[in-house]
């Protein structure tokens, strides 16, 4: 294991067309966007934070049709892939990824934080890095309830808590 907490053989990687890190095993030639099993993940989360953070400048042109949103994800043991770059695997319930999301909610309805402030540390999303930023969207890129929420908000608003096979999210619209 190196200083970035991953197991032998395993590298951090960026992808282009997706503009995130992700994990590659250079002997097996695998790729993933968890972290693989064995991470020791406070080192990775330091090393990520030290190597991999978003401070890239953003487009300032929007393309036509598309939005800018960010996103908070709380997996659960239900989700598509429960797994994260927080937690190789995830084993909580819906129930408690109910509680902590409404939880996050409660906070940034509050003013105690922003929801890119607190996605750096709690999204199980690989968005995390850049503030839960994915970036621009058109209809038909992300999972529909996702995407009709993302599309019914004005910038500046933020979504109640909306559930997607990848877990649960709040989503603020950014542009």
């Amino acid at each position: 294991m190196d200083d970035s907490g991953l197991p032998q053989a395993w590298e951090v990687r960026h992808s282009n067309s997706k503009n995130l890190p992700y994990y590659f095993n250079a002997v097996d030639k695998v790729s993933r966007w968890e972290p693989p099993q064995g991470t020791d993940t406070e080192k990775l989360k330091k090393y990520m934070a030290a190597h991999h953070s978003a401070s890239q400048g953003l487009n300032t042109a929007r393309p036509e049709g598309k939005i800018r949103a960010a996103h908070l994800l709380v997996k659960h043991r239900d989700s598509r892939r429960p797994a994260s770059w927080r937690e190789a695997q995830i084993t909580r319930t819906r129930e408690d990824a109910m509680s902590i999301i409404r939880g996050h909610e409660q906070k940034i309805r509050s003013g105690g934080t922003t929801l890119g402030e607190l996605a750096m540390s709690e999204s199980d999303c690989s968005s995390a890095r850049k503030r839960g930023d994915l970036g621009y969207f058109g209809k038909g890129d992300m999972q529909q309830e996702f995407e009709e929420a993302a599309f019914g908000l004005q910038p500046g608003q933020m979504s109640s808590v909306v559930e997607t096979a990848s877990g649960l999210h709040l989503i603020e619209r950014l542009e």
